[in-house]
């Protein structure tokens, strides 16, 4: 991949082709060490159309164990795969040195294209500059908006998160919130980091970081729970990640608070949250939708040369607002893993 070339070939793209494909997307609408292992993707080769070329892709994440997030991009790069005739191989880990071995590994196979995240972008700036230079083409999603195009990456499909962050604040105004503490449950991930930043923009109350440690759920109830217990002047948890807001829901019961919870990010048991009104409002940036058009991506570039964005542009997924209003219909879906 040589993305200076098509870049420079590209420039004019005109901005007709980035609008339908912001159109066709609202149609369709973490610290530790413990890694995941790559994993084989299903039927994909099996089910592929005749005549599609096979190949082999890698999809390469930041996933910490027990983050249900990842498993929904995860079944949406499946489902890519499935259609195309791709080998998906899928692994992960929170550790960024870790994370670029995986990688190196990805790369050590030959694999046809890789899709990563850019959770820490310094640490994998070496080695996606190894897959350019090996000839393999590298997508990036959900993590590293604003490092993608520096590492040399083809595309991006993800959120703005300070966008996200700042239409959140705005959110909070909304709702009456005055006293606010935004748990980041990875020290060093920069989308949590812009989150949070962009949250303090537009907010008019007062906001305090709170650092947890992701990988331990009993330390992150316990961590929340005390900081409640300390400061009772807070009436909003603004939590980074579905498992993490549902835990705060817990804390806040156990110190006895009154603050109410909303979060970035959705799953099957947090859309039911919404329903009860346990936690008022979630950002969906479409999880599944990131996974399924990296994959996808890849091999529109190797069988039509296609370049999503026109190879200077972020597709962009989120962010929307799930509440009350339309949880209902959210829920279907989250309901099969796939929102």
């Amino acid at each position: 991949m040589d993305r200076s070339s098509h870049v420079r070939s590209r420039r004019s793209a005109p901005l007709a082709a980035l609008a339908a494909v912001a159109a066709l997307i609202l149609a369709g609408c973490s610290s530790g060490s413990g890694g995941k292992k790559a994993e084989e993707g299903g039927d994909g080769a099996a089910a592929g159309k005749a005549g599609t070329p096979a190949m082999t892709v890698a999809l390469v994440t930041h996933q910490a164990p027990g983050d249900t997030f990842w498993d929904i991009v995860h079944k949406g790069a499946q489902a890519a795969a499935d259609k195309d005739n791709i080998k998906l191989v899928y692994s992960a880990d929170p550790n960024a040195g870790a994370q670029a071995n995986l990688v190196q590994n990805a790369i050590d196979q030959k694999v046809d294209g890789i899709a990563i995240t850019l959770a820490k972008p310094d640490a994998m700036k070496a080695v996606a500059g190894k897959a350019e230079a090996a000839g393999i083409p590298v997508v990036g999603l959900n993590s590293g908006l604003s490092d993608w195009k520096n590492l040399g990456l083809m595309s991006f499909f993800g959120q703005d998160e300070s966008v996200a962050g700042e239409a959140f604040g705005k959110k909070l105004n909304e709702v009456g919130a005055k006293n606010t503490i935004c748990v980041i449950q990875e020290q060093g991930n920069v989308g949590l980091t812009q989150r949070c930043d962009g949250l303090k923009k537009t907010f008019r109350g007062t906001t305090q970081t709170l650092y947890v440690n992701g990988t331990d759920m009993p330390s992150v109830k316990s961590t929340i729970t005390a900081k409640l217990k300390q400061d009772g002047a807070v009436d909003y948890v603004v939590a980074l990640g579905a498992p993490y807001a549902l835990t705060a829901v817990q804390s806040v019961a156990d110190a006895g608070s009154k603050a109410k919870i909303a979060t970035f990010d959705l799953n099957k048991q947090l859309t039911g949250a919404i329903s009860k009104g346990d936690i008022q409002f979630a950002v969906d940036q479409q999880p599944y939708l990131q996974g399924y058009l990296a994959v996808d991506s890849l091999w529109l570039y190797k069988n039509n040369g296609n370049y999503s964005g026109g190879g200077e542009q972020p597709v962009l997924t989120g962010p929307a607002f799930v509440d009350k209003s339309n949880v209902d219909k959210v829920a279907a879906f989250a309901a099969k893993g796939t929102r």
